[in-house]
């Protein structure tokens, strides 16, 4: 199976991993795995003022804030992993991505805010769910 792993450095992606982790029929050797972050764009005028180059290489320490983790987890567990970093909107790339990418399933962790957070923040889960056809695997 072709694993997308959805990650953000939070608490609920340790939970994810800990879900898999105790699921050997989904982390094992036998699945491909790819790891993706999403980071939010900074405005304009920000990347303006900070020139491309300062702006490529915030992205480049966020995105390993929140991959490295993973990586050395996935990697003592002996699987090794293609890592994705894209910019934009969350729910939306990570939707594309799993599409594109002829993922089996995407796996997240779920913030889990409710019903009145998400109607006055939106959800990257609710987003994914809209914006893919890949089968989501969402622990909380």
């Amino acid at each position: 199976m072709n694993i997308l792993l959805a990650v953000d450095g939070s608490a609920y992606t340790k939970k994810m991993l800990a879900y898999l982790a105790a699921h050997d029929e989904l982390l094992g050797p036998k699945h491909a795995y790819s790891v993706i972050t999403v980071q939010a764009e900074l405005p304009a005028r920000a990347r303006a003022a900070l020139g491309k180059d300062v702006v490529d290489e915030y992205y480049a320490e966020q995105a390993e804030k929140v991959l490295a983790p993973v990586t050395k987890f996935l990697d003592r567990k002996g699987l090794t992993t293609k890592r994705i970093v894209k910019i934009g909107p969350a729910g939306a790339t990570l939707g594309k991505v799993a599409d594109a990418g002829k993922y089996d399933l995407l796996v997240m962790g779920s913030h889990g805010h409710g019903a009145l957070g998400t109607l006055v923040m939106g959800s990257v889960t609710t987003q994914v769910l809209a914006n893919s056809r890949v089968p989501v695997l969402i622990v909380r």
